[in-house]
């Protein structure tokens, strides 16, 4: 339960030496000091000084003056202390705790410095949390009875400091996806810190330059210090094709935009990232914070709170629900408002649910974190429970693995459940859609960031326990609405990402018009249209032996591979280009998770050594933390360290020099690779490190990918019993996945 709230007005005062704005990832060091308050503090009491779990900043130590996060506390009466740092020891979200017993007593007004980083003797400070937050607080909670029960002090008397932007290092250049002839659009260009905060930082001017031309368009923009972004609204175009845009900053190119298609089409493409979490639970941040940024900062069309539901109260429910109202403005930004069913995984799992709607009841797992019962219990213990209450809501769910994660064969409901997430800022996690595949659930296939760290839309790793850049869904629908929305979502219109904005098309088509179910045909069977074309999520009858699949990617990044999917079967893997086209470059890959639970992230440190060749440069993917980048340590040695959860990190490696007998030896803390240079193929030499899907693997690529656009058309048998459920994944070269819903195709015998 939360904090004891007796007195807390007389429970002391804390403050912060130096309360100066800190730039995000940047060395500092803190001097807090805490004041006894009226009842002072008892022999054997304590004091406890919190960060959020989520807070990256450096763990503390008090062992090693000289090494960083070196902690210090000190008593002005001279009392003995026992002090140490833990993590997830406190009650959450303050899983980064400090604590210190007192061997002695203080008197009101005694004090307690507490030195952070103290440098007083070598030790080099610590590094701030990665990203930004308007209110960093140290919470201070006061054990002064020696009961173990603590009190925090009055919020007013909570030290916090603000965390900024470093300067621009990443720009991007937005545009949509899909629009028809003659629908307005438009540009967003904003800068990124080397951690991904968006960055205010940047004074001047930026050339623009479309391919092909694009009327309307200025030929520069200016942002000013403490701009973060520029918006260049009201473009159209009429010509149908792909269009990307270009950004210089003088003579050098900053960023190239995603490829907009301009093309004829029932739906346009909208991009939402709606599961994320802001301060009042786990996260980082206010609520109104956390849906501003995706509405300003991160630039998506839709999103939703998903607060833990046992840290949800009344009170803060109702204020989601006034902020959803408030955000949502129809055609221009959808906000839905929410929960995540937190239940634990034995009686479930993890779900999102999202109302059409604001007013209807939370359904809470438990209420393990609040005490307030001021409305009727509408607990719901069991995921069972739960799909037996939202029955008769308005509501759509999504189990996903976040901390806990969703067991898709213990329950499952397909008039609730249109789609399973299949990555978020935790991991990638191909494993929940083939579980669902293989229970037989038709499902659509979404991401999310599942962010803890405020930036929904665009959520980096930092340095903790996230392992990925946060996903993004892409909904195919024809007007931005809560109404098309939902009835898309259902129809599973959609396909998933890990981050990229691609566009992603995939159709069935029939000799003869086919019956499309509008809603899973086991419930409502008479529900249907005929069409001689299926898209990605559609539930389809058809009478003809065959079908034309048709699958079309335009990226911002070449096209690495397409896996061509019937369910949990990999039919085709196909590539752009041939064996010829192999060049001397390798890839190194590690990958995987060691379990489905909370301990699936794996640390992996690395060496390569070429013999009989020389690595000319290196480039890195999926290495999200700038201080953990690989290095090229001597022309035939590579170092790396680096972390996954369910999905990949590699190293590109140009080689210079290739003996006819040179070989490679890919040595790490899981396990060692040894291979002559003239057996390395496209194909990866996968060695298999336990886990789930953990390997360490190498494999011979392209000197250069172009393909950034690319078409394949293969025919479908159709089964005469049962059905299939044909989808694409999409890897692109800069590490990106793409997953389209499948399409499920039967034999009509109707």
């Amino acid at each position: 339960m939360p904090d004891h709230s007796y007195r807390m007005d007389l429970m002391g005062h804390a403050k912060l030496a130096d309360t100066s704005p800190i730039v995000a990832g940047s060395w500092t060091n803190f001097t807090l000091i805490y004041t006894a308050g009226k009842f002072g503090i008892d022999d054997l009491g304590s004091v406890r000084v919190a960060m959020r779990t989520h807070s990256d900043m450096t763990p503390l130590q008090t062992t090693d003056p000289k090494a960083p996060g070196y902690l210090t506390v000190e008593a002005s009466n001279g009392a003995p202390l026992e002090y140490r740092f833990d993590y997830k020891r406190n009650i959450r979200p303050w899983g980064n705790c400090i604590t210190v017993l007192c061997k002695g007593f203080l008197r009101p007004n005694d004090t307690l410095t507490f030195r952070i980083g103290d440098s007083r003797q070598g030790c080099p400070g610590v590094r701030m949390q990665t990203h930004c937050e308007s209110a960093f607080q140290f919470r201070v909670t006061v054990d002064a009875f020696a009961s173990v029960d603590y009190t925090p002090v009055l919020e007013e008397h909570q030290p916090t400091v603000t965390i900024i932007p470093g300067p621009p290092v990443v720009w991007k250049a937005l545009l949509p996806t899909l629009r028809r002839p003659g629908e307005p659009f438009r540009l967003i260009i904003k800068a990124e810190d080397r951690w991904g905060n968006p960055s205010d930082q940047f004074d001047g001017s930026l050339r623009l330059k479309a391919k092909p031309q694009i009327d309307g368009l200025p030929s520069s923009v200016t942002l000013a210090r403490g701009q973060f972004s520029t918006i260049v609204d009201e473009l159209t175009l009429d010509v149908q094709g792909d269009y990307t845009v270009e950004v210089f900053d003088g003579d050098t190119l900053h960023a190239t935009s995603n490829p907009l298609r301009i093309a004829d089409s029932p739906f346009a493409h909208f991009w939402s990232d709606m599961h994320g979490q802001s301060g009042e639970s786990i996260g980082t941040g206010t609520a109104r914070e956390y849906f501003a940024f995706a509405r300003d900062r991160s630039f998506i069309d839709i999103t939703g709170h998903q607060a833990n539901d046992f840290q949800v109260t009344d009170a803060f429910w109702d204020e989601i629900n006034a902020l959803a109202v408030e955000f949502n403005v129809e055609g221009k930004f959808l906000c839905l408002p929410g929960y995540e069913w937190s239940g634990n995984t034995g009686l479930g799992g993890d779900h999102n649910i999202w109302y059409r709607t604001e007013g209807r009841p939370i359904y809470r797992s438990s209420r393990a974190l609040i005490s307030d019962e001021t409305r009727p219990e509408t607990d719901c213990h069991d995921v069972k429970d739960l799909f037996d209450a939202l029955l008769d809501e308005d509501v759509i769910v999504v189990p996903h693995v976040g901390g806990r994660f969703a067991d898709v064969s213990y329950a499952h409901d397909a008039r609730l459940e249109p789609s399973v997430e299949v990555h978020s800022s935790w991991g990638t996690f191909d494993w929940i859609v083939e579980q669902s595949l293989q229970n037989g659930h038709r499902i659509g296939i979404v991401a999310g960031s599942d962010g803890h760290k405020g930036r929904p839309g665009a959520s980096y790793p930092g340095d903790a326990k996230f392992g990925s850049y946060g996903g993004l869904t892409c909904h195919l629908l024809p007007n931005l609405s809560r109404d098309a929305l939902f009835e898309e979502f259902r129809r599973r219109h959609h396909y998933a990402t890990t981050g990229v904005r691609l566009f992603l098309s995939t159709s069935l088509s029939f000799e003869e018009p086919a019956r499309i179910f509008h809603r899973n045909p086991d419930f409502e069977p008479k529900s249907f249209v005929h069409h001689s074309k299926a898209i990605m999520g559609d539930i389809v009858r058809t009478q003809t032996d065959t079908a034309r699949l048709d699958i079309e990617v335009s990226a911002p990044s070449p096209v690495e591979r397409v896996d061509l999917f019937d369910g949990t079967t990999l039919l085709e893997t196909i590539r752009p280009f041939t064996d010829a086209d192999l060049g001397a470059r390798l890839r190194i890959i590690c990958k995987g998770q060691e379990t489905w639970g909370r301990g699936r992230l794996v640390k992996w440190t690395g060496q390569a050594r070429l013999s009989g060749a020389n690595a000319s440069r290196i480039a890195a993917v999926n290495y999200y933390n700038p201080d953990k980048q690989p290095k090229l340590t001597a022309p035939g040695i590579i170092d790396w360290v680096t972390v996954t959860t369910g999905g990949f990190s590699a190293i590109d490696v140009w080689l210079s020099r290739v003996d006819t007998n040179a070989k490679i030896e890919i040595e790490t803390n899981l396990g060692t690779l040894k291979l002559a240079m003239s057996d390395i193929g496209v194909t990866p030499t996968v060695l298999e490190c336990g886990g789930i899907d953990k390997t360490l693997s190498v494999q011979r690529l392209p000197e250069v990918f172009s393909d950034k656009r690319i078409t394949v058309s293969r025919d479908i048998a159709i089964p005469k019993t049962g059905e299939r459920a044909v989808f694409a994944r999409v890897a692109l070269e800069d590490g990106h996945i793409a997953w389209s819903s499948p399409i499920y195709v039967g034999r009509d015998t109707a």
